[in-house]
C-alpha cells in the first residue's frame, strides 16, 4: 500500500500524497498557483517546491515596494545610476573641451532685408542673426513677426500650447538694447524660438502634452531655455508634443505638417518641427528617445539634429527615459542646427544632469573640413531593400560621391537592437508610477493598445533582472558598434531602419536631412550619423550636402 507523503503546506494549496489540492487562503497571500501562472509571462519553469521556497521573499519584496511608493518621487528625480555610452576605448582615454567654437564658413553675399517682409518667414538663423547684427532689423521687429505667423497659423496645424508674448517682447527688447551698445552675445542673439512643451520655463505652464497635466506649472527654466537666454534667443512658444512625448496627438489636437494639414506632423517633436516647417519660428527644441526628432523632421521636411547622448543638458526637462532621452534642434539647416548645439553645450557639463559630465566641454565648428579626407560608411543592405524611399535616398549617396567623399559600405552589429526597446518602456513606467498606480492614466486622449496607459501596465511586468540583462546586452552593443565604425568620421542609413533604434541605444548622434518628396508631394529625408562627440565633423558633412542640394530651401505654402 503506497504511504501518504505529509502534506506540504504551499501557500493556498498543499500536495497531499503527491497530489495538489488547493485549499483557502488569505486575500493578500502569495500562492504557489499564482507563481505558476505568473512565471509564463517570463518563460521560466521552477517547481513547485522551488516556487514556495520564493513566497517568503516575494513578499518582502512588495512590502519593500510599497515602503517606497509611499515617498514621494518627482518626474525630476533621477535613477542613481548613470547611462555611459563610452565604449571601453573613449572611457580610458580624456575628452578634450574645444577652447573655441571654431569657425563659421562665410556668408556668400552681404545679407539684406527682403522686399516682402514675408519673406523673412524661410530666411536662416544665420542669414536672421546677420540682419540683426548689422541692425537692419530689430529683434522686437522679428519677434512679433514670428508671434503674428504662429496666431495666423496655429488654427490650422496645431503646433503651439502657449504662447510666452510678455517673455518674448521682454528678450526681444533687452536684445536689442544690447546690440545697439555694441554687446552682441552671438548669432544668437535677438532670434525667436520655440521649445517643446517639456521643457520647462518659470512663469508658463509646462503641460507635458497630456491631459493630466495641463494645469502643471514647473517654477524654473530648464537648462536649454537658461542657455539659449545667455546666447540671447527669444523664447516665443511652448510648442506641442505628443502626451509625455509618444506621436502628435495631445490634449488639445493632433498637431499637423503644413505640407498636408489633412496629416499629422509625427511625434514626438511634433510641434517643433511644424512650426519650423511652417516658417513660424527660426529654429526650435525637440527631444528623441526613440525617433522624436528624426520622424517629426521628416514628416516636416526640416533638419533635425540628435547630439550625442549627454551633449545636451535635461535639467528641467520631462523624464521619459533617463539613459535614451537627448535634446536638440530643428531647424531649417545643418549649420542653423550647429549655431544652436554651440549655444547650448557653450556652458559645458550640467551637474544637474550628470550624463553631461561625460562629454567633451563644449561642441566645436568644423566647417573647414576637407570632404575628400572623409571616409564615410554607408549601410549598403539597408539601402539594397526595397522601400518607398530608395530612389531619392541612393541620390543622396550620389550626390556625396561627386562631393569627393569616400564611401564605405559597412555592416552593423549583428545584435538586433528591437530586442532591446523594453528598456525604454521600463524606464517610462518607472518615470510615471503615481501616473498609473493614481489611475489617472485613464484621462490621457489615446487609450489604445500601443498608447503609453497600456504601454506602462504592461511594463509593470518587466523583471528587474531582464531589465539588467538588456543593459548588459547594450554594453555589448556599443562595443560592436565601435568596432563597425573603427576608421569611419560618420556613416548613412535610410532615416527608417533597425539603424534609428540602435543608435538610439548606444548615443550616436544623428541628423536627418530633407533629399526630396513623395509621389504625393511629403518630403523625405536621409539620416547621417557621426562618431560619439564628433558632430562638428558630422554637421560639416550634412552641411557641404545641403550646399549641393536644393530640398533644405524648399518650403509649404501656406
Amino acid at each position: 500500500m503506497k504511504r501518504l507523503l505529509p502534506a506540504l503546506l504551499l501557500g493556498g494549496a498543499c500536495f497531499a500524497g503527491g497530489a495538489f489540492v488547493a485549499r483557502p487562503t488569505a486575500p493578500d497571500e502569495i500562492t504557489v498557483p499564482m507563481l505558476r501562472t505568473a512565471q509564463q509571462l517570463f518563460g521560466l519553469s521552477f517547481t513547485d517546491a522551488q516556487l514556495d521556497s520564493t513566497r517568503r521573499n516575494l513578499a518582502g519584496y512588495r512590502d519593500s515596494y510599497e515602503a517606497l511608493r509611499k515617498i514621494d518621487l518627482s518626474n525630476s528625480v533621477a535613477p542613481a545610476v548613470v547611462f555611459d555610452p563610452r565604449p571601453l576605448r573613449l572611457r580610458q582615454t580624456t575628452l578634450s573641451g574645444a577652447s573655441s567654437a571654431g569657425k563659421l564658413a562665410p556668408l556668400p553675399g552681404r545679407v539684406k532685408l527682403p522686399a516682402n517682409r514675408d519673406d523673412l518667414a524661410f530666411y536662416t538663423v544665420r542669414q536672421l542673426g546677420e540682419l540683426l547684427r548689422t541692425r537692419q532689423l530689430s529683434s522686437e521687429e522679428l519677434t512679433q513677426f514670428c508671434l503674428a505667423r504662429l496666431r495666423k497659423h496655429d488654427p490650422k496645424l496645431h503646433c503651439v500650447i502657449t504662447l510666452t508674448e510678455d517673455l518674448a517682447l521682454q528678450q526681444a527688447r533687452q536684445a536689442d538694447q544690447e546690440i545697439r551698445a555694441g554687446k552682441y552675445r552671438g548669432p544668437l542673439h535677438g532670434i525667436p524660438y520655440g521649445a517643446k512643451d517639456l521643457f520647462s520655463a518659470k512663469g508658463y505652464k509646462t503641460t507635458w502634452g497630456s491631459v493630466p497635466y495641463k494645469d502643471q506649472t514647473l517654477n524654473e527654466d530648464a537648462a536649454v531655455v537658461e542657455r539659449l537666454r545667455e546666447a540671447g534667443a527669444v523664447l516665443v512658444a511652448k510648442l506641442t508634443l505628443g502626451e509625455l512625448a509618444q506621436g502628435d496627438v495631445w490634449f488639445g489636437e493632433k498637431t499637423r505638417t503644413p505640407w498636408d494639414v489633412t496629416k499629422g506632423s509625427s511625434g514626438s517633436s511634433a510641434g517643433s518641427a511644424s512650426a519650423v516647417a511652417a516658417g513660424l519660428v527660426p529654429f526650435a527644441i525637440g527631444t528623441e528617445t526613440l525617433g522624436s526628432i528624426v520622424s517629426p523632421s521628416t514628416a516636416c521636411g526640416v533638419t533635425g539634429l540628435r547630439p550625442t547622448y549627454g551633449r545636451v543638458s535635461r535639467a528641467g526637462a520631462m523624464a521619459l527615459s533617463w539613459t535614451m532621452d537627448k535634446a536638440g534642434p530643428l531647424a531649417r539647416t545643418a549649420e542653423d542646427c550647429a549655431l544652436v548645439l554651440a549655444a547650448l553645450t557653450a556652458a559645458g557639463p550640467d551637474a544637474r544632469d550628470p550624463a553631461t559630465l561625460q562629454a567633451p566641454k563644449m561642441f566645436s565648428y568644423a566647417f573647414g573640413t576637407n570632404l575628400a579626407k572623409l571616409r564615410v560608411g554607408f549601410v549598403k543592405a539597408a539601402f539594397d531593400q526595397k522601400y518607398p524611399t530608395q530612389a531619392n535616398d541612393l541620390a543622396s549617396l550620389e550626390v556625396l560621391r561627386k562631393l569627393g567623399v569616400e564611401l564605405v559600405p559597412i555592416e552593423l552589429p549583428a545584435i538586433a537592437p528591437g530586442a532591446l526597446r523594453f528598456v525604454l518602456t521600463a524606464e517610462g513606467a518607472a518615470a510615471f508610477d503615481d501616473l498609473t498606480r493614481s489611475g489617472r492614466d485613464k484621462e490621457m486622449v489615446l487609450q489604445n493598445r500601443s498608447a503609453w496607459p497600456n504601454t506602462f501596465r504592461s511594463s509593470r511586468f518587466i523583471p528587474a533582472v531582464e531589465y539588467l540583462q538588456a543593459q548588459r546586452v547594450r554594453s555589448l552593443l556599443i562595443e560592436q558598434m565601435d568596432e563597425k565604425l573603427k576608421g569611419l568620421d560618420a556613416y548613412i542609413a535610410p532615416s527608417f531602419s533597425p539603424n534609428l533604434t540602435l543608435t538610439n541605444l548606444t548615443g550616436h548622434p544623428a541628423i536627418a536631412l530633407p533629399n526630396g518628396f513623395t509621389a504625393a508631394g511629403l518630403p523625405t529625408t536621409i539620416t547621417f550619423m557621426g562618431q560619439l562627440y564628433e558632430e562638428g565633423k558630422l554637421l560639416a558633412l550634412a552641411k557641404a550636402y545641403q550646399d549641393a542640394t536644393e530640398f533644405d530651401e524648399k518650403h509649404p505654402v501656406l
